[in-house]
């Protein structure tokens, strides 16, 4: 198998490198981190599956649970690699049959995260997993959906983090969270 251009000497993949910085996207003055040429590249997405593979060894979860729409690449992939289940937190109306939704707030709104009613019935330990925690508003509430499903929330994996932004004060305290890349 040919070397990732990426991939550094002691066998280890920099998955900063494979992120691409794109200014005032999606409007000016912000600077958005694409994570889509991380996906690109196999072994930077190897790397980032096996990362948070050794988070699931350390938190012991039954369930990934994956946010809607980026956090099912990773959630997927990652409960594919540990051979959990995967379970679907989607925007409104976008699932069939009875839902459990949670309603937050935004920075100008509300938004509403659902899961199906059924999902986490047994109180399965649930890690919840995206691609990006930026304010923590999202993944907090999907951290209310998972207790208002009956599952018991053991952790957190991100695959960027952009700690400015201050999102794991938004977390519920005591709870892992592990960020694989983080931007001051």
């Amino acid at each position: 198998m040919a070397q990732s251009p990426h991939q550094q000497a002691t066998g280890g993949v920099d998955l900063r490198d494979l992120v691409r910085d794109v200014p005032d996207f999606p409007k000016p003055g912000i600077l958005f981190r694409d994570l889509t040429p991380l996906m690109r590249d196999p072994a930077g997405w190897q790397e980032v599956i096996r990362r948070l593979a050794g988070l699931c060894e350390q938190l012991q979860p039954d369930l990934i649970v994956g946010i809607e729409s980026r956090g099912f690449i990773v959630g997927t992939a990652l409960a594919t690699s540990v051979q959990l289940g995967f379970v679907p937190v989607r925007k409104p109306g976008k699932l069939p049959g009875a839902v459990t939704g949670v309603d937050y707030a935004l920075e100008y709104g509300s938004d509403r995260l659902e899961i199906h009613s059924d999902a986490l019935e047994g109180g399965e330990r649930v890690l919840v997993v995206d691609d990006l925690l930026a304010t923590g508003g999202t993944a907090a509430a999907c951290a209310q959906l998972v207790a208002a499903a009956g599952g018991s929330l053991c952790g957190f994996g991100f695959v960027a983090e952009l700690a400015a932004l201050e999102g794991r004060r938004r977390l519920p305290p005591g709870q892992p969270v592990e960020s694989l890349i983080i931007y001051s």
